[in-house]
């Protein structure tokens, strides 16, 4: 998994997705998630995790360069399958992310305010730095009393480089929140609210150097760049952020 690189974000209507398709499937593969779906797609779950004052959500609003996300990331609700813990922070534009799977049963020890151990790890040789995601993650939490806060989904349809993830082309679609009941436990949102969101979001996500066909393609598209923050559109949806504002007049 790359851990550093570039995030632009362009919101698009239905026509121009299908462009952008069109365009980047002379470059990129369907990622290996999506190959047997239909339209490429497939359902992204994360339940994000903030200080009961919102600060990382703030932090998103007032523009901070600097700044990072909690989150727990998951695909379904089989009580097999592994969810991801992901650091998602933000350097001056640059995008670095931290990640470990964990089973579901540490999931269930973080969100009741415990510290998962390294027997919670699922194993996996393509991430030597699970140990440490996992003990930053869980550091970060404690310093900032965090909890589950909302559920953020989408509909995935993602694009990369053959044999490679530096580069990867996203469209989503269908984007819902939903507020985090504790005793439910991790559960894939039925209750969502969906926030107004005018297309579909389009991220081009890159390492180092803006490839030239990505630029063709957005001169050639007339995308415009724009901020999507999924985490604070789901908050702000759900009325989350009220009380902390009505706290502030």
């Amino acid at each position: 998994m790359q851990t550093n690189r570039f995030e632009l974000k362009y919101v698009i209507e239905e026509e121009r997705a299908q462009a952008v398709r069109e365009f980047a499937g002379a470059y990129l593969e369907p990622d290996e998630h999506a190959r047997d779906n239909p339209m490429c797609s497939y359902p992204v779950y994360s339940l994000y995790m903030d200080a009961p004052t919102l600060v990382l959500y703030r932090q998103t609003t007032e523009g901070l360069k600097n700044r990072f996300k909690l989150r727990i990331r998951f695909y379904d609700d089989e009580q097999t399958s592994p969810a991801f813990l992901e650091i998602k922070r933000r350097l001056s534009g640059i995008i670095c992310k931290e990640r470990a799977a964990l089973c579901r049963e540490g999931v269930e020890v973080l969100l009741g305010g415990g510290r998962p151990d390294l027997t919670h790890l699922v194993q996996s040789s393509g991430n030597r730095n699970a140990e440490g995601a996992l003990e930053r993650f869980c550091s970060l939490c404690e310093e900032l009393g965090a909890v589950g806060v909302t559920y953020v989904g989408y509909q995935r349809e993602a694009y990369v480089q053959p044999d490679s993830d530096n580069l990867r082309v996203t469209l989503d679609r269908q984007l819902h929140g939903q507020e985090f009941d504790v005793r439910e436990g991790l559960a894939v949102p039925t209750r969502a609210v969906f926030p107004n969101v005018d297309g579909v979001i389009l991220e081009l996500k890159f390492v180092d150097r803006f490839p030239s066909w990505m630029r063709d393609m957005v001169w050639a598209l007339d995308l415009d760049r724009c901020s999507m923050a999924k985490y604070v559109h789901c908050v702000e949806a759900l009325d989350l952020h009220s009380s902390l504002c009505s706290s502030k007049s």
